[in-house]
């Protein structure tokens, strides 16, 4: 299933899958806000709108330890062809 969020300001549209077993935490950070945070379940897909040099926070829990990595929503654009 996929979520659709729109953040404050115009952006580009991104997705994000988690593709993993676990449920993860995820947050769009942009300079110093946080746009929103969300939690995200196995496989479930989430389309937001972006700013490119926004990032997109990933937490997981794994063994009682908390792992985050960012990527950028660069990476996460949805890309379109005419």
């Amino acid at each position: 299933m996929a979520v659709l969020m729109s953040v404050a300001a115009p952006g580009t549209l991104c997705c994000y899958v988690n593709s993993s077993v676990h449920v993860q935490a995820i947050r769009l950070v942009h300079g110093l806000s946080n746009q929103f945070e969300r939690i995200i379940f196995p496989h479930q897909q989430l389309m937001f709108e972006a700013p490119l040099d926004a990032d997109l926070e990933v937490t997981v829990s794994k063994s009682g330890t908390l792992e985050t990595q960012r990527i950028s929503c660069e990476q996460l654009q949805v890309l379109t062809s005419i």
